[in-house]
């Protein structure tokens, strides 16, 4: 209802104020005719004659057959000569609607009908009736409507190579990105301006594209562009809405992030996973949708790519924390960035995986710690991963004592032979923790 209620208005068979029927809609209603193709007749009759324009509408009303050809002004002279059934149809229809239309009282249509060529007056006719089908040529040989979708014409067409055409029927092939043209007829750029008048639009416009802001005054017709110069001083809220196109298309990526941003980000995801508010969403759909939150003021003076890299992104998402709830303050003891191992070393605690944070360690340093570490308020162990002295993964466990009690043998008895150098007590709960080799732990004694 809502798209027969915009074409309506689009083509003045109703009021957009009141929804109720115009006069004019009263006369295309007594044409008989879709209203897009009643439009085209009644606009078309000043303009080329209502014989003409009632010949063409008759043409696009029935399609032609394909033997026709695709282009509407060859199947137009093919309807007028042809003796088949569709000619006989066709011929009927038109004087149906050339009674329908009558001549306008505006003006006489006579010589300017009789010195437009069948292009121009086919083309004519169909824009009216399918504005939004004007299509503009691009350079590699296809055409973009001004509704946004590309077309193209079948090889050796005689709409090959026009500027301007009108797109009366097409389909889309099983496969193909474009549509493909079935019907269509040469206008030029007058024609095109004037069919789809109500979709020209002029402005300034910013995006993003190639990586960077490009800021142009852009004028369009639909999605079509006709002429496009650089700006040079873009209104600061189009940088910023391009800006944001940015952040969207590529992340949060674009901001400078440190080593510390990073691990912030990490930490506060593992919050948001674990315990939830008021501990901050940090993914990148969050973040886009609280840029006003986080980003500003320095997203509002950026102007530039450039700009958005010099952002510290840890010190802006230092706002979001629960600064109000007074929770920020716990940031340290619930994910803290290092803990202390019984060996007096502080060892980093990886979040990347919020899931389950890992805590990386020599198994040397560990002797003699039963309860795993443990963040969140103690309600998550750490997944600690024991190093062989070459810092590889020598065993992975989320219960130490567990370990010291079933798994440390088959250990030692693989990396002792291996690292002979370094301590492999019989006892790990009972053995001093240690980052030495053994002898640096004699030296020390």
């Amino acid at each position: 209802m809502a798209a027969a209620r915009a074409v309506l208005t689009a083509v003045g068979a109703v009021s957009p104020e009141s929804g109720r029927v115009t006069e004019r809609g009263t006369r295309m209603a007594r044409v008989g005719l879709h209203p897009r193709l009643a439009r085209a007749l009644l606009d078309a009759v000043p303009l080329v004659g209502a014989r003409r324009a009632a010949e063409v509408v008759a043409l696009l009303s029935e399609e032609p057959p394909r033997e026709y050809g695709d282009d509407i002004a060859a199947a137009w002279r093919a309807a007028r000569q042809g003796g088949d059934g569709y000619a006989a149809r066709w011929r009927t229809e038109v004087r149906r609607l050339t009674a329908a239309a009558g001549e306008s009282p505006a003006r006489n249509p006579g010589s300017d009908a009789n010195s437009r060529g069948d292009e121009h007056v086919a083309g004519l006719v169909a824009a009216l009736a399918y504005p939004e089908r004007v299509a503009h040529g691009r350079a590699d040989g296809t055409y973009l409507m001004v509704n946004g979708t590309r077309a193209e014409v079948r090889r050796g067409s005689a709409l090959t190579g026009a500027e301007w055409i009108t797109v009366a029927v097409a389909d889309r092939p099983v496969g193909s990105g474009h549509a493909r043209v079935l019907l269509g007829g040469h206008i030029d750029g007058d024609v095109a301006r004037s069919a789809a008048a109500p979709l020209y639009s002029e402005g300034d416009e910013v995006a993003w594209a190639d990586g960077d802001l490009v800021a142009r005054h852009v004028e369009r017709l639909g999605a079509v562009e006709l002429a496009v110069r650089p700006l040079k001083k873009p209104a600061p809220g189009l940088v910023r809405e391009g800006l944001l196109a940015g952040l969207g298309e590529e992340g949060t990526s674009l901001l400078n992030w440190s080593q510390g941003a990073r691990e912030l980000r990490e930490r506060l995801a593992f919050l948001h996973r674990r315990l939830g508010a008021p501990w901050p969403d940090v993914s990148e759909s969050a973040l886009h949708a609280r840029v006003d939150e986080w980003l500003e003021p320095e997203l509002s003076k950026a102007r530039r790519r450039a700009d958005l890299r010099r952002i510290d992104a840890g010190q802006a998402l230092n706002r979001l924390l629960p600064w109000a709830t007074g929770e920020a303050t716990r940031l340290d003891a619930l994910a803290p960035e290092r803990v202390a191992v019984p060996s007096g070393s502080r060892i980093r605690i990886d979040y990347s995986d919020p899931e389950q944070p890992v805590l990386a360690v020599k198994l040397q340093e560990m002797f003699g710690l039963a309860d795993t570490p443990r963040v969140a308020d103690g309600s998550v162990p750490v997944l600690v991963h024991l190093l062989s002295p070459a810092g590889r993964p020598a065993a992975v466990t989320a219960d130490l004592a567990s370990f010291w009690r079933d798994g440390y043998r088959a250990v030692r008895a693989e990396l002792r032979g291996r690292y002979p150098k370094h301590p492999w007590p019989e006892d790990p709960a009972a053995a001093v923790p240690t980052r030495f080799t053994n002898a640096r732990l004699k030296g020390r004694s």
